[in-house]
């Protein structure tokens, strides 16, 4: 089997351990194959001046297509809405923590008026102006290394990331604090992987080993709002799930870019009404925004 990967330290970080799974599952070697994607090529705009339909993933599902590779590791929350019809999510596996953290010298509570803040993310951005945090937002570009290094060297006081990405690249010594999820809610997905394989691969019955069943509904039910609210990231939205025996709760929050809640939703439900109620959640807050 052959994988293919971004090239980062974060993406080929949890590509490998699906590739440790998996081949602790066959017995056999993966290779990997690094392919740059459109994302990976844009150092110095924010992502929503950007054309940012599957901007992570694209030339991915374009080698996937084609069967230059087997299977592809994204970071769920990079996937567009609408996936190409050839290809199909065949694992999720555990999800990872999906809190925000603050990287800086100084606390949430202590950052000064005008401080820099740097973010590319809309949605951080209007978290920030919700919180009345009178900071100034500056786009801020590269993996996670290279944005807590330009904290550290003083180009920007602050900087909000993934827990996730945190954890799984073992740099939690930089954490400053870490944001309760209803405080900052985090985007569909965060902290879930997505296996990406053709709808027809021989190799689906294998990977779909991998797939964590609470997470997959998790991570589902956060897209199929995205999807029914119909905004991608053009628009600043929260949406977090989480599973508890045989039900799941649902905390939705779309802001617009000045930092207003534009609406709120936190519903709990059965399981098995899950994916239902993911649709009505999307169509309550599309119908709240208009």
């Amino acid at each position: 089997m052959i994988v293919g990967t971004r090239g980062s330290k974060l993406a080929t970080t949890q590509t490998q351990t699906v590739v440790d799974d998996l081949e602790r599952i066959t017995g056999e070697k993966i290779e990997r194959k690094i392919i740059k994607t459109t994302g990976d090529k844009i150092k110095d705009s924010q992502l929503y001046n950007i054309d940012a339909k599957g901007i992570f993933t694209k030339e991915l599902d374009t080698a996937l297509i084609e069967g230059d590779i087997d299977f592809a590791v994204h970071s769920f929350k990079d996937l567009p809405s609408e996936l190409n019809d050839q290809l199909t999510i065949t694992a999720i596996p555990k999800r990872e923590a999906t809190n925000e953290v603050l990287i800086s010298n100084y606390s949430w509570d202590e950052l000064p008026e005008n401080a820099t803040l740097g973010t590319s993310s809309v949605r951080r951005e209007a978290y920030c102006k919700l919180h009345d945090k009178k900071v100034i937002t500056k786009p801020i570009r590269g993996n996670i290394d290279t944005r807590i290094r330009k904290v550290e060297e003083g180009e920007y006081d602050a900087t909000i990331m993934a827990l996730a990405g945190i954890n799984r690249l073992g740099l939690q010594e930089h954490i400053k604090e870490i944001f309760d999820e209803r405080y900052i809610v985090p985007p569909a997905g965060q902290g879930a992987l997505a296996v990406m394989t053709h709808k027809d691969s021989q190799y689906n019955d294998i990977i779909s080993k991998l797939n964590h069943d609470d997470t997959r509904l998790e991570a589902m039910c956060e897209k199929t709002i995205l999807e029914t609210l119909g905004v991608g990231c053009q628009w600043p939205v929260g949406v977090n799930s989480k599973v508890k025996k045989d039900q799941i709760s649902i905390y939705c929050e779309l802001l617009s870019p000045e930092g207003e809640i534009l609406a709120r939703i936190d519903k709990q439900t059965n399981k098995d009404n899950a994916i239902i109620a993911a649709k009505s959640i999307g169509e309550k807050l599309r119908d709240d925004a208009l």
